[in-house]
């Protein structure tokens, strides 16, 4: 494997008591295998809606996959970011499986915005003994407005004067928190900033074959994806469940750093205990 982790582990991720977290039997591992070409994804998403009523009061978080045929592995992962700060993760798996979905009920209250971020991967068994994969990743915002002063309502993308107003206000005092967690994390590795593209890890679906990690080519993108998440989950994930601390802070969304010259990308991020993590991958 060409890329190398680099991290510091101290104390792992706390586990919050509002949290939805993964069951002590989902235990398979993702781990990036060559791409094959003749299996592919014939659906991929993760939607967050309202409850059907005028209240809104519940927040339907739903990841969903199926691969063209019947998989040796399927693997489903994703993360909820509530205001910008980690709400729950999803981690569901089957053997000999070609569908997988999963939802998720959240109780709603006040105005927010909900961010999910899922990895969709299928591990494949040749008869030759030859192990090869497919992957997906796919996201969904919701914001959620409920305040006295307007009428409570959701909506992805905003469609009026009103919303479009919302949504900035929300994404403005999110923002703020998120610059100010991660420049103490890139103060505190003394990394040159003006070095890397700088991207949440709600955003990396803005990553494609045809809009690569900069530097880098489209042959290399899933690969790079692949190992990317293959870290992300030995590293962060796991690190959510096997902690055993209940602290009432929740962390902040990680960190992307991507080398602008294609040699190496960077994760940053402070779990809720205050231990600071650097995973570093090389292309």
């Amino acid at each position: 494997m060409k890329h190398i982790w680099m991290f510091a582990i101290i104390g792992f991720l706390a586990i919050l008591f509002s949290y939805f977290f993964m069951s002590s039997e989902d235990l398979a591992v993702i781990k990036y295998f060559p791409i094959d070409e003749t299996h592919h994804f014939i659906e991929a998403q993760t939607t967050i809606t309202t409850s059907n009523d005028e209240k809104n009061d519940q927040i339907r978080w739903t990841i969903s996959s199926a691969s063209n045929e019947t998989m040796y592995l399927r693997q489903d992962v994703s993360l909820l970011y509530v205001n910008g700060r980690l709400k729950g993760v999803v981690n569901k798996w089957e053997e000999n499986a070609q569908h997988i979905e999963k939802e998720s009920i959240l109780q709603s209250e006040d105005s927010k915005k909900y961010e999910a971020i899922s990895f969709h991967h299928g591990e494949i068994h040749e008869n030759n003994g030859e192990i090869k994969s497919i992957q997906a990743t796919s996201n969904d915002t919701l914001y959620l407005i409920d305040s006295p002063h307007s009428k409570e309502e959701a909506f992805q993308e905003p469609q009026s004067d009103e919303e479009e107003e919302w949504a900035n206000k929300l994404d403005h005092a999110i923002q703020q928190q998120l610059e100010a967690q991660w420049d103490e994390l890139i103060h505190h590795y003394q990394i040159p900033r003006e070095k890397y593209i700088h991207v949440p890890l709600t955003g990396l679906t803005a990553f494609s074959k045809d809009h690569p990690f900069p530097g880098t080519t489209a042959a290399d993108f899933d690969r790079i994806l692949g190992q990317l998440w293959e870290g992300l989950y030995k590293n962060y994930v796991i690190g959510i469940e096997d902690s055993q601390t209940k602290h009432p802070i929740q962390s902040y969304i990680p960190l992307l750093l991507l080398d602008k010259n294609g040699k190496h990308l960077i994760v940053l991020y402070e779990d809720d205990a205050g231990t600071k993590h650097q995973l570093i991958q090389y292309y």
